[in-house]
């Protein structure tokens, strides 16, 4: 039987990615009988006990994540794990409480079902790395999968089983504080970086004391918030959902997965708490997906403000009988269940279902043979902060940086004469962590300014001054400033963002540098001398002035713990930078949405004429930097992309570039490869990513590169919601950024 295009395809996935899985990250497909003997034998509250989690009140490693959260006692919170009120408890840590914690679920619950502790461990624990998007910088999955084991090994040796992490939502509009959590504005991009941090995470083995379960969230197009608006409505295509905002979510669940988070955020008026198509239709009915569903921090009582639900009762009918499994602090599946069971109104049925998801993942876990699992005494004495992790949060924070300008080859600097390093960041180590960072140790975190010393120690003199403030005037600050680099033959300035201007709530309606920042800017360029900008950042920025003006730019986001370690070799050219732009950098805040796989519109602006074009007055269309942008401190070149005439139905073909390194110092070079769908029966980005490839060149070093094309690849989402690719013509171009390249072209047969 021949079968059609249509019917080979259908299946394809709207974006591959390739997965290794162990035997025990496989879904819990089999429940063990003791779950529902369990099942049968709990109370409806003892039910809704298990559906709940709160905040934990008595194991908090410094101020508390929710400072207006009514703290509770010991004795109170024995009581009410004693009475079976909750799950479990999360950003807690440390062992001893967590132990006597434990003991009460195991020694004085009817069922000794064991509790669960989760927390927020985004991109570190003690050890901070780079913040997820600097993280994502480095376009290495395989990075990212390593600094998150490390995390977990950390995470566990405090008492931790759960994380609310990674965080897969695709962001592309730079106002949106969360941008900083996720990995950037690319769906595969994004993907292989959620697949490498669920891998990392839970390791080989989710039973082995060191794993951690993992959450990717915010389920689901947290990232398409209108405005950029924190928890603002998604009103987007179901084309664009399944396209662009569900792929990394996929690849997540197929690489072990076993929970995952509803977002605060409506989809067309539907929140996602609430949304039976999502929780239930898509999650489990389509994907198979076998893990829990835990609501966001009390987004099941935002039902109500959401004009979803009535009131309290009628937010739990609603959430648990969307899907959502676990209720996040607001107590009212605790408080409702219950009645609403006895009153007919949610079916037991359902609250079995629920139930045993989550005691599915307690037994994935380990914990019912071994509740005491990750709250061992010698385990959190000898596994934190491991000179290993400590090494690897500094690579993993030199590989994160973002060489955006280096006019005139001013970096590196050389290690004589005198340098001014001036700027609010500079010997702040309060800031250091960047945001979402719970339990850091940022004692022993390394300013910019300690790392500067170290690196230089006696071969050169460091002016140091603040400047001013993040967001407003120092006294005297600009005047110390002026006088440190007048002392000076060079001026690094360190500007951007406090690590409380991004993050979750921080949606700016402005992404510049703050003005205070830029008047010390403008006050610093005046006197001429050569300045290195470096921006400190948890977003896409737009420079205006001086900083734009800078012959030399580094993006260095929040790179954590080893801060001033990793911005000393790569300033001073100990090593070299290799990151590339997850995010695209716009010319104006007004912008944005700015995303590179735009689509185009019916009049582009192709030449310098602007009139009746799809354009804004004052700017082009163009980033000021482009994603996948990134220098190194030599000069590399790229061969026209070469791809065969032809592919045929169900096909490959293999597209090659030659990749030189034209300077005089070795490079780290990330290649990528971009195609283009031209004509489609929906209309197609400009340039979609498909693949990258890590490349070190010797001076004067060629290799050629070589990606392989299948047609699942040129596929993309119907309005059937089926992923299939159109025959006809596409371009393919193997590029150092998504605006590079010479592209070559080829037909679909």
């Amino acid at each position: 039987m021949t079968l059609s295009r249509r019917a080979i395809l259908k299946g394809a996935s709207a974006l591959a990615v390739t997965v290794a899985t162990g035997p025990l990250l496989a879904r819990p497909g089999r429940i063990a009988p003791r779950i529902d003997a369990l099942i049968a034998a709990m109370s409806l509250e003892e039910k809704a006990g298990q559906l709940s989690i709160y905040s934990d009140p008595v194991r908090n490693d410094g101020a508390a994540v929710n400072p207006g959260l009514q703290r509770q006692g010991l004795v109170e919170l024995k009581a009410r794990i004693a009475r079976g009120e909750l799950t479990g408890l999360f950003n807690g840590s440390g062992v001893a409480l967590g132990r006597a914690l434990q003991q009460v679920a195991v020694e004085q619950t009817r069922h000794k079902i064991p509790l669960i502790f989760a927390g927020d461990v985004i991109h570190g624990f003690r050890t901070q790395f780079p913040i997820p998007l600097g993280e994502a910088a480095s376009f290495d999955p395989s990075l990212a999968e390593r600094t998150a084991r490390a995390a977990a090994i950390e995470a566990t040796a405090r008492g931790l089983h759960w994380t609310f992490a990674p965080m897969v939502d695709v962001a592309r509009d730079e106002r949106w504080g969360r941008v900083a959590e996720g990995s950037g504005e690319d769906p595969w991009l994004g993907a292989q970086f959620g697949v490498a941090r669920v891998k990392g995470f839970q390791g080989k083995d989710l039973r082995d004391p060191t794993s951690m379960l993992s959450c990717p969230k915010h389920f689901a197009a947290y990232g398409a918030v209108q405005g950029g608006m924190e928890y603002n409505t998604a009103d987007i295509p179901l084309t664009t959902l399944w396209q662009v905002h569900l792929p990394p979510f996929r690849a997540a669940f197929d690489a072990g997965a076993l929970s995952t988070m509803a977002s605060f955020n409506d989809i067309a008026g539907v929140p996602s708490t609430g949304s039976h198509y999502l929780l239930t239709e898509v999650l489990r009915d389509q994907w198979d997906f076998h893990g829990l569903v835990v609501s966001d921090y009390t987004g099941d009582e935002e039902l109500i403000l959401h004009g979803y639900a009535a009131d309290g009762p009628d937010a739990v009918v609603k959430a648990l009988t969307a899907g959502c499994d676990i209720s996040m602090q607001s107590g009212l599946y605790w408080k409702h269940l219950p009645d609403l069971a006895r009153a007919g109104r949610v079916p037991m049925a359902v609250i079995d279902r629920a139930v045993r998801r989550v005691l599915a993942v307690k037994e994935a876990l380990g914990l019912f043979d071994d509740p005491y699992r990750s709250l061992d005494p010698a385990r959190e004495a000898a596994d934190i902060r491991r000179p290993e992790t400590v090494a690897l949060a500094r690579e993993a924070a030199r590989k994160s940086v973002v060489l955006l300008k280096n006019d005139g080859g001013l970096l590196p600097l050389a290690k004589t004469g005198a340098i001014a390093l001036i700027g609010p960041a500079v010997s702040d180590r309060a800031d250091l962590p960047g945001p979402w960072a719970v339990f850091p140790d940022v004692a022993n975190h390394v300013t910019i300014e300690e790392g500067f010393r170290a690196a230089l120690g006696s071969g050169a003199r460091l002016h140091v001054a603040r400047g001013s403030d993040y967001e407003a005037p120092l006294a005297g600050g600009i005047a110390a400033a002026m006088a440190a680099a007048r002392a000076s033959d060079v001026i690094v300035l360190v500007v951007g963002e406090s690590m409380g201007m991004s993050g979750e709530a921080q949606a700016r309606v402005d992404i510049g540098v703050p003005a205070p920042q830029l008047a010390l800017a403008e006050a610093l360029a005046a006197l001429g001398k050569p300045m290195v900008v470096l921006l400190r950042h948890g977003r896409a920025l737009a420079l205006t002035g001086a900083v734009r003006a800078a012959p030399a730019i580094m993006a260095t986001w929040f790179l954590g713990s080893e801060t001033g370690h990793a911005l000393a070799d790569l300033v001073f050219g100990d090593a070299a930078p290799q990151g590339r732009l997850p995010v695209s950098f716009p010319q104006a805040s007004g912008q944005e949405p700015f995303f590179y796989d735009h689509r185009p519109t019916g009049r582009p602006q192709l030449t310098d004429d602007k009139a009746y074009k799809a354009r804004y007055r004052e700017v082009t269309n163009a980033p000021l930097y482009p994603f996948g942008h990134g220098l190194t401190y030599s000069t590399i070149a790229y061969g026209s992309t070469v791809a065969p005439a032809r592919m045929a139905a169900g096909g490959a073909l293999t597209v090659t570039a030659t990749v030189t390194n034209t300077g005089h110092r070795p490079a780290h070079e990330v290649a990528q490869l971009y195609i283009h769908d031209r004509v489609a029966g929906i209309t197609q980005p400009i340039r979609v990513l498909k693949g990258i490839r890590h490349l070190d060149l010797a001076p004067g070093q060629s290799a050629t590169v070589a990606f392989t094309l299948t047609a699942a690849d040129l596929g993309y989402v119907h309005a059937d919601l089926t992923s299939y690719p159109d025959p006809g013509a596409f371009d393919v171009v193997i590029a150092p950024s998504a605006t590079g390249g010479t592209p070559a072209s080829f037909v679909l047969a």
